[in-house]
């Protein structure tokens, strides 16, 4: 296959008790014809501990969460997991086609687009997409050896889409807060996250509960005035509630709360702070990674039905959203079609997003009978109260994918992979004890 067969570039230096490998391929834009398809680059980084640079080690495979986000850049002593998974293993880090390194999708590229052809091109940028720029990858550069994965968030989704299409190439998966609900449309998920929010917030002013006189007031000041960010977009209010997509990681209460502390400035406490603003635009303005937010209802896309702004649809079945409703209320990971006309950094996708919302001709990501069979050791980690993949789907995906075993805890948040070594190695016990990825 011509993907078989293409230029592989690497850098290797040194970094701290580390050693890096830098991989950049090319690989066809479009895996059902790759003959005729144009290249993308698909960028891997390889970490390994400095004294085991030449042992042969089993290979973990990092799949991030998103979608739409690069993989953590390695820093000394600031990813928890990666620190165990380097006693035992070769890390690989890989930006998922569209992030980072890998042929990054931003404003540029897509302005020159029609909102069809946008939408196609979005299309290419899938699971499937992603699984089959892995394979690659492992068939290339790896000479064919199996990959573990750790799958985070929307790494669990791409690793069910890998079991689904090539299941030979994995001696094992992780997962963390990415069991998907195998047949759950947008809809269907907004249903739960809306209340798993409503939870969040009812929390945050339990834990809190000044700063709900503070939120009137920032709720006040923007419905009057017109107040700008710094890069010059409006901060309307529907835009301030998103930053509620805190709400749902490990620090994410404590965050909004010092968000608060410094909302005013002056000794009149009447105008908004510059470090406020400053923040806020940050949390909200998508200038690092748009493919996040352009893409994400359709990573729930189902055969024979669009996603049509799903949260925004869902939204309206609740009240506690509303503008006037006290306390205030933040929102959570939704995203809603006012983002394209709001944001600077996303206006360039609105017609491709709304072609997106559209779309009705998905094809199924997950093979159902293939996942009933599944041979392959799948341990997971699923958070009681996660606010971004509801539980109740993640423990019945757990039923169904078989080899499955699942941590089920209310010890973490949605993030707890990054907050504590604890999850992946419970998970890494939970794998031994069943006898899986002792070879590779």
């Amino acid at each position: 296959d011509n993907g078989e067969t293409m230029n592989v570039t690497n850098q290797q230096y040194k970094m701290k008790g580390m050693f890096i490998t830098d991989y950049e391929l090319e690989v066809p834009l479009d895996w059902q014809s790759p003959a005729t398809s144009p290249s993308i680059t698909l960028f891997a980084r390889e970490v390994v501990s400095l004294n085991q640079v030449d042992d042969e080690l089993p290979l973990l495979l990092f799949l991030q969460g998103g979608p739409g986000g690069k993989s953590p850049r390695p820093m000394p002593d600031s990813l928890p997991w990666m620190i165990e998974a380097l006693k035992t293993h070769r890390v690989i880090l890989i930006d998922q086609r569209g992030t980072g390194r890998s042929s990054r999708i931003d404003k540029t590229l897509i302005s020159k687009l029609s909102a069809e052809a946008g939408r196609d091109y979005l299309l290419k940028f899938r699971a499937d997409s992603i699984v089959a720029d892995c394979e690659h990858l492992r068939k290339t550069v790896y000479s064919g050896r199996l990959f573990e994965t750790l799958g985070q968030s929307y790494g669990g989704f791409i690793t069910l889409a890998y079991l689904s299409q090539a299941p030979e190439g994995l001696a094992a998966c992780y997962i963390t807060g990415g069991l998907v609900g195998l047949e759950a449309s947008a809809h269907d998920v907004y249903q739960l996250t809306y209340q798993r929010v409503i939870e969040k917030n009812q929390n945050y002013y339990a834990r809190y509960p000044d700063d709900a006189k503070i939120m009137a007031k920032i709720a006040e000041c923007l419905t009057n005035e017109k107040v700008l960010l710094p890069d010059g977009d409006v901060l309307t209010l529907e835009r301030f509630q998103s930053t509620g997509i805190l709400l749902g990681m490990g620090p994410g209460i404590d965050q909004v709360h010092w968000l608060m502390d410094e909302a005013f400035a002056g000794s009149d406490k009447a105008q908004l702070s510059d470090v406020f603003l400053e923040q806020v635009m940050n949390i909200t303005s998508y200038h690092e990674g748009p493919l996040f937010a352009v893409i994400h209802e359709s990573i729930y896309g189902q055969p024979n039905q669009s996603t049509s702004w799903s949260a925004q649809q869902v939204r309206a079945q609740y009240s506690e959203f509303d503008a006037d409703h006290s306390p205030l209320m933040l929102t959570g990971e939704m995203m809603y079609p006012w983002m394209f006309e709001q944001i600077t950094s996303l206006s360039p996708f609105a017609g491709a997003a709304n072609a997106l919302a559209d779309y009705q001709d998905y094809t199924p990501l997950y093979d159902l009978a293939k996942l009933a069979q599944n041979k392959v050791p799948v341990v997971a980690a699923v958070y009681y109260n996660d606010m971004y993949v509801p539980q109740e789907f993640s423990m019945a995906t757990a039923k169904y994918v078989g080899n499955t075993q699942v941590w089920l805890t209310n010890r973490y948040e949605h993030d707890g992979v990054r907050q504590s070594s604890e999850v992946f190695c419970k998970l890494r016990e939970l794998l031994l004890d069943q006898g899986g990825a002792l070879k590779n």
